[in-house]
């Protein structure tokens, strides 16, 4: 399976794109910054490639999914990763806070999705985009508004996608509380919050049962996305729900 894991440089696209090269899948690592890139593809091992690509820019987009296909030998499956989750209330939201986190979360996966079909749809392959419970399942969670807004637009995004390509397989998996791995494994959602704000919405989230003692070990999301994966376009898997066990 050849695969192109977008946003592989840290976190949750980090921990899928190591572990789906681990289980066998030849495997391009995209991302913005090529220190980390490179030594995300030595863990995954021999044949991973390392491709720099800024989502946020169309060009980079292309010429990294022209660089995938070309050094995989085509593509069959492309993993989107990539979410911003800015901390603030909506009443202290900026437009160009607004503009960066569609840029990311939304806007970005259309970029890289508009540059791989042709070869999704030649492999007869498989898209698949992390969500978030709270972009369809909880209420939006106080302080990340601007978060859950942008995926539950990616929700519909990927759906649109599919109806336009029905020969290529689209799926959004939805994501509980998942920490990731260790080091530059581990997630970096919640880096640059206000620890003030934080402190303020934090009880919120525990009374409302969005947050718990429980984590979704990472592993299991890398078995579920690569079950997605194998599945190719002739099964269809629109949504999967992963979070961990109350």
């Amino acid at each position: 399976m050849r695969t192109v894991v977008v946003g592989a440089s840290s976190g949750l696209g980090r921990s899928i794109g190591v572990g789906l090269a681990r289980l066998g899948a030849s495997t391009a690592l995209l991302a913005r910054r090529q220190d980390r890139l490179v030594d995300a593809a030595k863990e995954a091992g021999s044949g991973t490639l390392a491709i720099t690509c800024d989502v946020t820019d169309q060009e980079s987009c292309q010429r990294a999914i022209a660089e995938a296909a070309e050094g995989l030998g085509g593509i069959d499956a492309l993993v989107y990763s990539p979410g911003v989750g800015p901390l603030s209330r909506l009443t202290d939201i900026s437009a160009e806070l607004w503009h960066s986190t569609f840029a990311t979360n939304v806007i970005g996966a259309s970029l890289i999705t508009a540059a791989a079909i042709p070869h999704l749809t030649e492999s007869g392959g498989t898209a698949a985009y992390l969500s978030t419970v709270s972009a369809s399942i909880t209420d939006p969670w106080p302080g990340l508004g601007a978060y859950a807004v942008s995926k539950a637009a990616l929700d519909k995004l990927v759906q649109a996608w599919q109806g336009e390509h029905p020969k290529v397989g689209f799926t959004r998996i939805v994501v509980g509380n998942c920490v990731g791995g260790e080091g530059d494994s581990a997630t970096e959602f919640s880096s640059g919050w206000d620890r003030g704000l934080v402190m303020e919405v934090h009880p919120t989230w525990v009374s409302r049962g969005y947050i718990t003692n429980s984590f979704l070990p990472v592993d299991e999301l890398v078995r579920v996305v690569h079950n997605v994966l194998s599945n190719g376009a002739n099964t269809s898997v629109p949504t999967v729900v992963v979070g961990p066990r109350l």
